[in-house]
Formats: C-alpha cells, sequence, structure tokens
C-alpha cells in the first residue's frame, strides 16, 4: 500500500485560502486521523488526496508517482462520507457485491471478499434486506463495508461517525482498527472529535487554519503539543495556560507567576520577559490544608465528569484554572484547595503560541 506525500499544497476559493502551502507524509498502513475545528481545511486537503478538488499549487505523490493531476477513478481510493452513499432499491448484499463485479472478479472471489467483512461489521443479518428497509446507522456500514471489500490502496473517511448513534460509532471504530491491520490499507480519517482521534488513530495530523500545525502520535500530541492552540484543542477541558514573568539574574534565569510559591529555574537564556505555562488539570499536584510548597486556592465550583472524576473550577486572585481529581478526593472538597504545579509535567510556550525548548528546568 502506498505512502502518500504532499509537497507545499495550497487551495485558494477567490481570497480564502482554504489549504495553506501543506507539506505532511502519511505512512503505509496506518490510520492517521486529520483533526481539527470547522472549516480548518481537513476536508479540502482530503478532497485534494481523491482528485476531487483541484490544488491551486503543490504536488501529490503515492509513493513516488506524482499523482496530481490524475482523475479519481486512477487513484485506487475508497472514500466513505458524512452521509451513507448507498445503491437504494438493492439489498445489502448487491450493494457491496456491485463494484466487485465491475472491478471483474469472479463470483467466488466476490462472496470470500464479502465474507471476511460482514462479521466485523455486524452485517450479517441485514445481508438480504433493502436498503431501504434498513436504518441509517446500518447504512453507513454498508458504506464501510463496500469501500473496504474492494481493498484499494487507500481508504479516505470523512466524518463518518457524525451521523450514526453510540452503539455503532463504538462498533465501527472497533472494526476500522481491526480491518486496517486485516488489509493494511492507508487510512485518512477526517474529524473535528478528539475523543475519535484519541482512540481511533495511529497518528493524528492537528489542523488549525488551513496548516498542519503538529503530527505525531495520540499520546505526544495529548502530552507535549507544539502549540497553544495544541494544547487547548486537545483534551477536556484543554491545558491551563498561565502567564509568568522572565527575570534574569546573575545566577542565570527564572520564572515567576502567582500560581508558583517558588520560582522555576532555567538553564538556557529566554529572550522575552514574558512567557506562557501549560498545564493539564489533571497533573496539577492537589492538598486539602495548607503546606510551605503550595498555594491557596478559591473553590468556585465542582462538577463530576467522564469516569466518576471531579473537574474542580478554582482562581487565585483574578487568575481562573481547572483541576481533575479522584471521585475520592473530589467529593472531601470544599471552599479551599491548596495547588502545586509540577515542573516536569508543564509546557512553555512563548507569546507567539508556540512551544519553547527552555532544557533542564528546577526549582
Amino acid at each position: 500500500m502506498p505512502e502518500i506525500k504532499i509537497e507545499m499544497l495550497r487551495k485558494e476559493f477567490k481570497e480564502v485560502v482554504a489549504v495553506k502551502d501543506v507539506s505532511v507524509t502519511f505512512r503505509t498502513g496506518m490510520v492517521t486521523c486529520l483533526l481539527g475545528p470547522s472549516g480548518c481545511g481537513k476536508t479540502t486537503l482530503m478532497r485534494m488526496i481523491a482528485g476531487l478538488e483541484k490544488p491551486t499549487s503543490g504536488s501529490i505523490y503515492f509513493d513516488d508517482v506524482n499523482i496530481t493531476g490524475l482523475p479519481p477513478e486512477k487513484r485506487n481510493i475508497g472514500m466513505v462520507f458524512q452521509y451513507p452513499v448507498v445503491y437504494r432499491g438493492m439489498n445489502v448484499y448487491k450493494n457491496i457485491d456491485l463494484p466487485l463485479v465491475e472491478e471483474g472478479l469472479t463470483e467466488v472471489e466476490r462472496k470470500n471478499r464479502i465474507e471476511e467483512i460482514v462479521d466485523i461489521l455486524n452485517l450479517r443479518d441485514s445481508l438480504y434486506l433493502n436498503v431501504d428497509q434498513i436504518d441509517n446507522s446500518t447504512r453507513q456500514r454498508v458504506a464501510v463495508a463496500r469501500a473496504v471489500a474492494r481493498r484499494p490502496q487507500i481508504i479516505l473517511f470523512d466524518e463518518p461517525l457524525t451521523n450514526v448513534d453510540v452503539a455503532t460509532k463504538v462498533q465501527l471504530k472497533h472494526a476500522l482498527k481491526k480491518l486496517t491491520k486485516q488489509y493494511q490499507q492507508t487510512i485518512i480519517y477526517v474529524t473535528h472529535d478528539q475523543t475519535e482521534a484519541m482512540t481511533l488513530a495511529d497518528e493524528i495530523a492537528l489542523m488549525n487554519e488551513g496548516e498542519i500545525i503538529q503530527k505525531d502520535s495520540p499520546r505526544k500530541l495529548y502530552s507535549n503539543p507544539n502549540t497553544i492552540f495544541g494544547g487547548w484543542f486537545l483534551g477536556n477541558p484543554g491545558m491551563n495556560f498561565i502567564e509568568a514573568r522572565v527575570e534574569k539574574t546573575g545566577e542565570g534565569t527564572k520564572i515567576l507567576s502567582e500560581l508558583l510559591k517558588e520560582p522555576i529555574n532555567v538553564d538556557k537564556k529566554i529572550d522575552q520577559n514574558e512567557i506562557i505555562i501549560g498545564v493539564r488539570p489533571e497533573e496539577i499536584e492537589i492538598g486539602l490544608k495548607e503546606t510551605e510548597q503550595m498555594i491557596e486556592c478559591k473553590v468556585l465550583r465542582k462538577s463530576i465528569v467522564i469516569g466518576g472524576q471531579y473537574l474542580i473550577s478554582a482562581k487565585i486572585n483574578d487568575k481562573l484554572f481547572k483541576v481533575k481529581v479522584s471521585s475520592e478526593l473530589g467529593y472531601m472538597i470544599r471552599d479551599k484547595i491548596w495547588i502545586r504545579l509540577p515542573i516536569d509535567k508543564v509546557t512553555f510556550f512563548g507569546k507567539n503560541g508556540s512551544r519553547i525548548d527552555l532544557g533542564d528546568v528546577y526549582r
């Protein structure tokens, strides 16, 4: 299966630049999620890969072959859209079978391919029902089955779980992971839903305003965001961002903030007077009584979130932030907490929003 390489790809719609000179590689046999907010350019980028949209400039390669000008039907790509595309008036089996007939496969070959996927996609009981008799979620499973059964080199998914029920979402996520491993197809999956991306992807390409700002494994993207946007977009809620001052002394550089009991010492030189400290709500250390290392905060609100954890909204002076704690600790919290920022779990950003590497940091 091919590696997809994109070089300086750009798409303009009159005065709007939807995709801004993107260069990225989608690796063979992996699920890569294009993740980002609505309007960030992810669907436009996918449509250019499919040949449904002509780039303003730039190139698309499948392995080392430039396919930028190749029509969609010559690219050996399968596509699944947000709304299921099925052949009305036919049963489920014929919907999956028809593209295989057009490719010239024998009846035995077609039957074997269909048999391989119907159980994975939970379609066996629906095989001989007319697609007009099945619900929207089942139709979407039919659309996925048809795309996979053809065995194209690449499958593109454009928000395929948006309009399906919760049970089908869970099932399709598991099915897609299994099918990818089984057939080693290169999959690009477009979504605005970070939960889908984090659970499904081998890699995530995070997009914003027409650019890919970071491409990494889900774990690295979450724990080491390159930008303030990445820290904010991933997580529920996203990172806390804390303004900090940079103080240069004869002994080195110190970082100070209202949320720091002690300054953070940095070996590297910082050419800025102010920076931003990013920290995940679940990484903040919390106590129920005063200690020398912790800062007192006022609790504004606490609520139970997914997994039984508590989300605490708190403030120091006029600085608002959020903390996630276990259900046991959350239950005991009243109107005050004491917090400490673990310096090995924080990320530093410049005022331009990009991460800065400060090397070794210590108190």
